[in-house]
């Protein structure tokens, strides 16, 4: 993943103190720029992803039920990565959006089960044929999950919310759960978003530093091979320009 002469990751944000965190991190270490946007500021998405590499949808304190126009509207905007067949990726709340955008049902655990803190992750044999290695234990922070759309190819599974990560079509793919977390938005979120700590399913605080402390090194490298993997250049790319180098392979309900 070589971010020299390309596009800017178009970044969708869905508060005004969020970050990209350890996505942009990752990225802008790869030397990808990132274009980062916030609908709810009432910035406007691009009709076009024509000037931008890809796109990223993150999470926020929303859930794609509330009813909120910018929500309904940046939903609706993921028709554009789509017909275009641009790399689009979802997390938490971005993954529900793409979710509901294909068609499929956003809501709540059957038992009011949320997953806050860290949860057992399974790669299905999709997924592992994307990738092969994923992390076990994954972060974990929301109340709603989605039906698996028509047509779209589960990749991994979890026990409360089955539905833990997609892939629909070439180049479009979502995440229930958050491996973008610096360990200061740890912090951040436990503090800030504390009453969530106490619903049913959550764990408490002290159970989210010591899951980071011990599952968090095969999230980092999943995340990064991931990315490199949704954003970087395809083998066919290379082989097409005659090149034979071997390639480089978001405190809410969302």
């Amino acid at each position: 993943m070589d971010g020299r002469d390309k596009k800017p990751i178009l970044v969708v944000l869905h508060q005004e103190s969020s970050t990209p965190g350890r996505v942009g991190q990752v990225l802008e270490r790869h030397g990808l720029r990132l274009d980062i946007r916030r609908p709810v500021l009432d910035q406007p998405l691009p009709a076009t992803l024509a000037e931008h590499s890809g796109a990223i949808v993150f999470g926020g304190p929303v859930s794609v039920n509330d009813g909120f126009d910018y929500i309904d509207r940046e939903t609706d905007w993921l028709s554009v990565p789509l017909r275009e067949n641009k790399p689009l990726l979802g997390i938490c709340l971005g993954a529900q959006m793409l979710a509901r955008h294909l068609g499929a049902k956003v809501g709540n655990h059957h038992e009011g089960l949320a997953e806050i803190g860290y949860y057992p992750l399974r790669a299905t044999a999709a997924g592992r044929r994307l990738l092969p290695d994923w992390p076990d234990m994954i972060y974990q922070w929301h109340t709603d999950g989605f039906a698996l759309p028509a047509g779209a190819e589960l990749l991994a599974e979890g026990d409360w919310y089955p539905n833990q990560a997609f892939r629909y079509s070439e180049n479009a793919f979502a995440v229930q759960f958050h491996a973008e977390l610096t360990m200061a938005m740890v912090y951040r979120w436990t503090t800030r978003g504390h009453e969530r700590l106490t619903l049913p399913g959550a764990q408490e605080r002290a159970r989210h530093f010591h899951g980071r402390h011990i599952y968090d090194e095969p999230v980092r490298r999943w995340l990064d091979a991931f990315l490199t993997r949704i954003f970087g250049e395809r083998v066919e790319d290379r082989s097409a320009s005659g090149e034979d180098r071997e390639p480089l392979v978001g405190s809410s309900r969302g």
